[in-house]
């Protein structure tokens, strides 16, 4: 038998660090929420383009995202601690969490834009980060970037046809 000792993590048990990154991604998740409630009749007035998917999409496609964004985050640091890379990760789940009010809260579509352009290129250094360390963290991040990727998009058409 081997024993596999975990650098940085003392005596956590690595279930509650899972909880405890599921948390941090719900704080993200929530502060994101309160700066939606009750805008699926804003996101409905605004000037879309064709492409725009029904505000209904946007729950569950979020709840599988941050999932997966808590168990990377989980990953990588079961295996190096809190790392530099898990840096990153904390920047770019700010940015995530700033997003929706800024969108939706203060309607500044080009100062998302600017949020989310910045967001989308930390999670590609996150990703980066997290490879050596964890490819399925990183792996895990992949459909996150590919949808923030879309919103970036979707932002920007936002911002042009509502200027």
């Amino acid at each position: 038998m081997t024993s596999h000792v975990m650098r940085g993590r003392g005596s956590m048990s690595p279930w509650l660090a899972l909880a405890g990154f599921g948390a941090a991604v719900a704080v993200a998740a929530l502060l994101g929420g309160l700066g939606v409630a009750g805008t699926a009749d804003e996101y409905r007035s605004l000037n879309q383009p064709s492409w725009a998917p029904p505000s209904a999409v946007f729950g569950p496609v979020w709840t599988v995202l941050y999932a997966m964004i808590a168990v990377s985050g989980w990953l990588v640091w079961r295996r190096a601690g809190w790392s530099p890379a898990l840096n990153w990760y904390a920047a770019q789940l700010v940015l995530n969490a700033i997003w929706t009010p800024i969108f939706f809260g203060f309607g500044q579509y080009g100062l998302a834009l600017l949020d989310i352009v910045v967001l989308w290129v930390l999670i590609g250094v996150t990703v980066g980060k997290f490879r050596p360390i964890s490819p399925v963290a990183a792996g895990l991040l992949l459909p996150y970037w590919a949808w923030v990727t879309f919103a970036t998009a979707l932002n920007a058409a936002i911002w042009a046809a509502n200027q």
